[in-house]
C-alpha cells in the first residue's frame, strides 16, 4: 500500500484541509478518499464534470496525481464517486420539513430543489442529461433518487398503502418528477418566468396530474 509523508498541519476534517494546496496531512484512506471526493463535489459547483482536472484535486489535496488513483481505479470512477455525493447531498438538501403542513411541505421542497440545482447547475445537468448519465451506474443512480424522491411524497400523501388508486397515483407522481426535471432544466437555461411563478406552477402541476381528489385538499392553501 502506498504510503503518505505527513506534516504537522493540524488536522480539522477533509474540507478544511483542502485549503492550503501543496501541504499533505495524514489521512486515513477513508478519510483522503472523502476529502477528494468533497474537492469535486466543490469544483463541480462551476464547472463541467469533465472540466474536473485530477491534477488540480490532487494538488489542492497535497498529493501527487499518482496517489489519487490508489483510492479510485480509474477518473470514470472518481467522476461517479463525486456525482454519487452530489447526489447524496441532493436527497439531504430537498428533504421534506415535516414541521410544515402538506402544501408548505410540497412548496418549501420545490424551492430548496430549485435553490440546489440553481447553485449545482453543473451537477445536475451531468447527471439528467450529460455524457456521464448513459453509464449503466448513474442511470441506477438517478433512478433511486428519483424513486426516493416519489417515496417520499406517496409517504406524506394521504393516500393509505392499500387504496386501490395507490399504484397509479404512484405512476403520476413518477411522471411528475419527470415533468419537473424537465421544466427547471428547461428554466435554469432559459428564465422565461420568475422563480415566484416556477415554484407556483409546479406546486400546482402534481394534484393536477396525480387526479386524486385526497391529494387536492391536502394540497389546498
Amino acid at each position: 500500500m502506498t504510503k503518505e509523508r505527513s506534516v504537522s498541519t493540524p488536522d480539522t476534517g477533509p474540507s478544511a484541509r483542502s485549503t492550503a494546496p501543496g501541504k499533505r496531512v495524514r489521512l486515513s484512506p477513508a478519510e483522503r478518499r472523502e476529502q477528494l471526493i468533497a474537492l469535486g463535489v466543490e469544483m463541480l459547483r462551476d464547472r463541467d464534470l469533465e472540466d474536473i482536472s485530477v491534477t488540480e484535486i490532487a494538488d489542492r489535496a497535497g498529493i501527487s496525481r499518482g496517489l489519487l488513483f490508489h483510492y479510485f481505479s480509474s477518473k470514470q470512477d472518481f467522476q461517479i464517486a463525486i456525482l454519487r455525493a452530489a447526489n447524496a447531498e441532493f436527497l439531504e438538501r430537498t428533504a421534506p420539513d415535516r414541521d410544515l403542513d402538506l402544501f408548505s411541505m410540497l412548496r418549501d421542497s420545490i424551492d430548496r430543489y430549485i435553490t440546489y440545482v440553481s447553485e449545482n447547475s453543473s451537477a445536475y445537468h451531468a447527471l439528467l442529461r450529460g455524457p456521464v448519465s448513459a453509464r449503466p451506474e448513474m442511470a441506477e443512480l438517478v433512478a433511486n433518487a428519483r424513486q426516493a424522491t416519489a417515496e417520499r411524497i406517496l409517504t406524506e400523501a394521504p393516500i393509505p398503502p392499500d387504496d386501490p388508486d395507490r399504484p397509479r397515483l404512484a405512476l403520476a407522481v413518477r411522471g411528475w418528477i419527470a415533468f419537473v426535471e424537465e421544466v427547471v432544466l428547461t428554466w435554469l437555461r432559459e428564465k422565461p418566468i420568475t422563480r415566484d411563478a416556477l415554484v407556483d406552477m409546479l406546486v400546482a402541476s402534481l394534484p393536477a396530474l396525480a387526479l386524486n381528489a385526497d391529494l387536492a385538499a391536502a394540497l389546498q392553501q
